[in-house]
Formats: structure tokens, C-alpha cells, sequence
């Protein structure tokens, strides 16, 4: 088992890490925008889980291989940096549309529903081998030198519940601004910003060397 306080100090750290900007950061920002908090919060759910994915792969030696492998690497960030891109340009059409509904209108034109929320945001993280790499170098610092893969899958789980517990809590923030970012002129404004940051950042990890 994992001491209480090193699970309480990474705990803290990853929380710290899922608060520092990012494209799960946007992709949750503009899941709660567009399908309210229900939809922030799945997208939130979808991030987490690519997360435990990551430290599931990580404790079986998975994640070695992939930052290993120059090719593999290189060929996941691509199609992740692709991904970044069409979320980004989705937001620009959006902008286009101006189909913008009330938050609270599940059946609302362009309102996007959970399922689809959850999928941006497994695949935004699942898609990042950048995660890996960060995992990589987190996780031996909270693991004894004999560290069982039992004792990963823990801080799999911790890591899980810290990532769920941010993005939830940013999703029901932008949900509790509902009245003003239910303003169309104000939605419209924010996918043209939030579009053109998911897109920067898509061509910014293309363009990064593994």
C-alpha cells in the first residue's frame, strides 16, 4: 500500500498538474461552455480516464515502449496534434453557425451532449503521449525503489480521482456563470478564442520534436 502522505502529496501535485493550461484544459473549458456542466464534467471524466490509462500502461511497461520508440512516439502526437486541430476548427464553425442554445437546453441547437464531451476529452488525453512522458517521471518519485505494480496501480487510481475531482470543479464554475455565457455574443467570442488555442496548440506539439 502507498503511505497516506505520499498519496496526499501526489495527489496534490497531480491536481497542480491538470490545473496548468493545457488542451485537456480547453477541451473541458469548451465542453462546459457548449453542453453546460453536465458536459464539462463527462469531458473531465474522459480525461481522467485517458489518465489511467497512461499509468496502467506505465505500470506494465507499456508506456516505456511508446517513449522508446522514436516512430511511436511520433506518429501518436501527430495524429493527437490532428485532433487538436479539427476540435479547433469544429469551434471555429460553430462561430460561423451561431448556433448557440441556452446551456440548460439539453435539445438546444449545437448543444453538445455528454457522450460526445467524454470522447474529446479520453481522446484529447489518450492522444497526448506527452502524458506518458510526464507520468514517466512523476510516478518513481512516489514509489518506493521496490515498488510493486500493485502500488502503481494505486497512484493510478489516486491520479484518477484528482483529475476527475479539477476538471469537475472547473466544469461547475463555467456552469455557475451560465447566465452570462448563455449570451450568444459572449459564446460566439470565447469558441473563436478557445478554437484558435486548440488549433495553436495542435500545431505547436506537430511541431515539437519527440
Amino acid at each position: 500500500m502507498i503511505p497516506g502522505a505520499t498519496a496526499a502529496s501526489f495527489l496534490l501535485v497531480v491536481i497542480l498538474g491538470a490545473m496548468s493550461p493545457g488542451p485537456d484544459f480547453v477541451v473541458v473549458t469548451r465542453s462546459s461552455l457548449a453542453g453546460g456542466r453536465r458536459a464539462g464534467v463527462a469531458a473531465g471524466a474522459g480525461v481522467a480516464l485517458g489518465v489511467f490509462a497512461w499509468v496502467v500502461a506505465i505500470a506494465f511497461g507499456v508506456a516505456a515502449v511508446l517513449t522508446a520508440s522514436a516512430v511511436a512516439f511520433s506518429v501518436v502526437k501527430l495524429v493527437g496534434a490532428g485532433y487538436l486541430v479539427f476540435l479547433g476548427v469544429k469551434a471555429w464553425l460553430a462561430v460561423r453557425r451561431g448556433d448557440y442554445g441556452d446551456l440548460g437546453d439539453a435539445k438546444a441547437a449545437g448543444s453538445l451532449e455528454a457522450g460526445a464531451a467524454f470522447r474529446q476529452g479520453l481522446f484529447t488525453n489518450l492522444l497526448n503521449p506527452k502524458v506518458a512522458v510526464y507520468f514517466l517521471a512523476l510516478l518513481p518519485q512516489f514509489l518506493p525503489a521496490d515498488g510493486s505494480t500493485l502500488q502503481t496501480l494505486e497512484l493510478a487510481a489516486i491520479a484518477t480521482a484528482g483529475t476527475v475531482a479539477w476538471f469537475a470543479a472547473l466544469a461547475l464554475v463555467v456552469g455557475a456563470l451560465k447566465r452570462f455565457f448563455s449570451d450568444g455574443r459572449v459564446r460566439r467570442g470565447l469558441d473563436a478564442v478557445l478554437g484558435s488555442v486548440l488549433v495553436a496548440l495542435g500545431l505547436k506539439v506537430a511541431a515539437e520534436t519527440a
